[in-house]
């Protein structure tokens, strides 16, 4: 099925949402609109349009003149197999002694490594973010240093590669929770396809609000690949949950942020270890003394 786009861009979050909304009201009626911070520092927006037929030019053009906005670039996207195209653009990547691969790639593994098997289609953190690399370089290195045992949970897991990238270290059960259900369902799916059914939990949980987490902390090392604004929220939480010397691993940070989550971080008492930097993306990790 070919499928048309309608994207522009505009200042301002509020004035973004309501041209999204007006967008809904258009014939023929989007299948989907979806309107994003652009995150370069602009202050911009995006705000796109998805349709299953030619879109109404005119209708569009209006939108523009009533919200002020540049007028819309309008692309005609074919068939694609969306899958097949994502393997084949996605390689499989090595982060110390994980590669992160999918099944299409099985033989690629190298003799030695610690292989993750995650399918491309299958939720956030594939492995080719710079926020997950950064999370598996950053564990990779504990573990060169000698950490081989203690309690870890990966908050806000996605498809849980981090967590079961511990799981292939550590004795221990390790914890993975997503505040999305889809997110809980896809790690599952993913634990058992590697194989570690017993060793990786996944379940349900907002934070670190959820008995089976309060039972189990303090934790020795805890994975949080999120966004900046629930990691500084989480920050008291986090600390709770810490033991006595152990390391977070946090990520989901741009560079120009990282300077703020280490000033809360620190103020309430974790040493920056490492700050490491993957293109737009800081990876931090502290350690509680």
């Amino acid at each position: 099925m070919t499928t048309f786009t309608a994207l522009t861009t505009l200042p301002g979050e509020d004035l973004a949402t309501q041209l999204g909304d007006a967008l809904e009201a258009l014939d023929p009626a989007p299948t989907g609109v979806g309107v994003f911070e652009v995150e370069d520092g602009s202050g911009l927006w995006e705000v796109g349009a998805y349709f299953n037929e030619a879109p109404d030019i005119a209708g569009l053009e209006v939108l523009t003149t009533l919200y002020g906005v540049k007028s819309f670039t309008v692309s005609e996207l074919p068939e694609t197999d969306w899958v097949a195209h994502v393997r084949r653009e996605l390689s499989p990547v090595p982060a110390g002694r994980f590669f992160v691969y999918g099944s299409h790639d099985a033989d690629k593994v190298p003799a030695g490594s610690t292989p993750l098997l995650i399918e491309a289609a299958m939720a956030f953190g594939t492995g080719h973010h710079g926020t997950t690399l950064g999370c598996l370089q950053a564990f990779d290195r504990m573990v060169e240093k000698g950490f081989s045992e203690g309690r870890v949970v990966d908050i806000g897991c996605g498809t849980a590669v981090l967590g079961m990238a511990a799981a292939t270290i550590v004795p221990q059960i390790v914890l993975a929770s997503d505040i999305d259900p889809v997110a809980v369902d896809v790690a599952k799916a993913n634990v058992t396809a590697n194989g570690l059914d017993g060793q990786v939990e996944c379940f349900l949980a907002a934070g670190f609000d959820h008995p089976t987490l309060s039972e189990a902390a303090p934790f020795d090392l805890i994975f949080a690949n999120i966004l900046k604004g629930p990691l500084i929220g989480l920050a008291p939480a986090m600390w709770e949950a810490s033991s006595k010397g152990g390391t977070v691993i946090l990520s989901g940070i741009l560079n120009e942020q990282a300077a703020e989550v280490i000033g809360i971080y620190e103020g309430i008492g974790y040493n920056l270890e490492h700050h490491d930097q993957i293109v737009e993306w800081s990876t931090l990790t502290l350690r509680k003394t």
